[in-house]
């Protein structure tokens, strides 16, 4: 028996873009149910807000300093941008929204460090420096601005972070950086990064892990870790850490699952929850309603069952060709597939989908859902469009990924609450 539920919005995806809309909406006063077929990409990011790493154009990646100023500037000059769309004071309005959710979350004393003024460099998991603007706290000893000696902890249990590598990386770019192991008796479910995040939740364990990574470090001054410095507790975990060690200490991150990510995950999950919101988890769109030029509803498939969700307006945040929402057919045809909406970036059909040459930007790169000015999906008036459904963008490229989730998830909600009623201020 097909099931009904009806809400004044329905967010379609889980990632940051479509809890951010969600969450905003929910404390605006609308009722809001977020539908998705899984969590986003929180579970696979490492965690960072990384607005814009890189200067657009040209195949070089030019690291960007300040990403207010090379924002503002990429507005100007590419106006089919999610950022010129959304604007460079919702962008900072967006980062400071997130800085202030973080710091009032569920997770006790964690906070995110970093501004729009500078972009730090912090270490990857092979040793490469990677320019973010906010930042777990966890993170932030590891911008190679403030780095000393640095000594990398590998865990050998661990299969997914090599410590040697990431030393050599940090010394080629002039840090002073060594490398060192744990040997650790782990169950075999404890040998992930999920498993010893659990396990340095454990203060008993984490004072028998210092005393065993106390004589590795002593001629370090700051001590990076694959990032596993818990799940319900980091900031503990981290102050533990340094005070026992007596020396700063960083987590690296590392291949997925997202320890990080989970954890801002949890923060826009539970608030979400405290405003009111639902999410509906496991649901697939297989489809929709209209009524003119309006999505009515759309129905989604369960384990066992299917439901129809109606609603006043609708956030489409299901992501790109990454998440498979938008995908390009056997017969070279480009479709986005949860609601049929059409696309906007796509190649004349007189010219390639693909080039051969490495690290070029491919013809499909920036494809996205058609949008106005204010985000609307043309062809469906109640739609609006946020995340990585949106054209006009290389995030990989750029550096912008989760910049531009969080401030067009911040900026959509503002769109929908104006059409439903319920205003929402930059300090709502």
């Amino acid at each position: 028996m097909k099931r009904s539920q009806r809400d004044d919005v329905i967010v379609i995806g889980a990632g940051t873009a479509g809890l951010t809309a969600a969450i905003r909406l929910a404390e605006a006063g609308a009722s809001v149910r977020v539908v998705a077929r899984g969590i986003g990409s929180t579970h696979l990011a490492p965690g960072t807000i990384d607005v814009l790493g890189y200067a657009p154009g040209g195949e070089a990646r030019v690291p960007v300093r300040s990403p207010a100023a090379a924002v503002a500037q990429l507005a100007a000059d590419r106006p089919d941008h999610p950022y010129a769309l959304v604007g460079a004071e919702v962008v900072a309005e967006a980062v400071a929204w997130l800085r202030e959710a973080a710091a009032n979350g569920p997770l006790p004393g964690y906070r995110y460090a970093g501004e729009l003024e500078r972009n730090l460099m912090l270490p990857t998991a092979v040793g490469a420096l990677k320019p973010s603007a906010l930042v777990p706290e966890t993170f932030a000893a590891g911008d190679a601005a403030e780095l000393g000696r640095v000594c990398v902890i590998g865990i050998a249990a661990l299969r997914d972070f090599y410590p040697q590598l990431c030393a050599a990386n940090l010394r080629a770019a002039g840090i002073d950086a060594h490398a060192a192991s744990i040997e650790l008796v782990l169950e075999r479910a404890d040998a992930s990064m999920l498993g010893l995040a659990r396990r340095f939740d454990d203060a008993t364990w984490r004072a028998s892990f210092c005393a065993l990574l106390a004589p590795l470090v002593r001629a370090a001054d700051h001590v990076g870790l694959p990032a596993t410095l818990g799940l319900s507790d980091p900031h503990a975990v981290l102050s533990e850490l340094e005070r026992r060690l007596g020396r700063r200490v960083f987590e690296i991150p590392s291949l997925p699952p997202s320890v990080p990510g989970m954890r801002l995950y949890e923060i826009l999950r539970q608030r979400l929850r405290a405003a009111g919101g639902r999410i509906a988890l496991g649901a697939s769109i297989v489809s929709h309603q209209r009524q003119g030029e309006r999505i009515a509803s759309v129905d989604a498939a369960t384990a066992g069952s299917e439901t129809t969700y109606s609603a006043d307006a609708f956030v489409l945040a299901s992501g790109g060709f990454h998440s498979g929402a938008i995908a390009l057919d056997s017969h070279w045809v480009t479709r986005e597939l949860v609601l049929g909406l059409p696309l906007q970036g796509l190649p004349a059909a007189s010219e390639p989908r693909f080039v051969a040459a490495y690290g070029a930007e491919q013809p499909l790169a920036r494809v996205g859902v058609a949008v106005d000015r204010e985000l609307r999906a043309t062809g469906a008036a109640n739609v609006v469009v946020a995340g990585a459904s949106l054209p006009g963008a290389v995030p990989w490229h750029e550096g912008s990924g989760e910049g531009i989730a969080l401030a067009s998830g911040y900026r959509a909600a503002q769109v929908v609450a104006a059409e439903l009623g319920a205003g929402i201020g930059a300090a709502a």
